[in-house]
């Protein structure tokens, strides 16, 4: 009973028939194999482009570690956040 047979598949391809029509089927698996085409187009695409971008020098485990500037006005120094200590829920004390 829980396995689907092919009398349950039958039903329901009869049942999707009769809502959508067959012509609204028909379209919308063509619809599906247009975008299939075009995501293998895109795929085949994109490995034959050359690469574009600068590659990046590999970093060796001597190298200093390498940050993003601040996205902030120019000129100014990046400002500190304030962090609390971590504390265990147990610890806490009333105030």
């Amino acid at each position: 009973m829980g396995s689907m047979s092919v009398w349950h598949w039958v039903i329901v391809a009869v049942v999707v028939m009769l809502l959508f029509g067959r012509g609204k089927v028909s379209e919308l698996m063509g619809d599906v194999a247009k975008g299939i085409k075009a995501f293998k187009k895109g795929m085949a695409d994109d490995e034959t482009q050359p690469s574009t971008t600068t590659a990046v020098p590999p970093v060796g485990p001597n190298d200093p570690v390498r940050t993003l500037p601040h996205q902030g006005a120019p000129g100014t120094a990046p400002q500190q956040a304030h962090v609390q200590p971590h504390v265990p829920a147990g610890d806490h004390k009333a105030v």
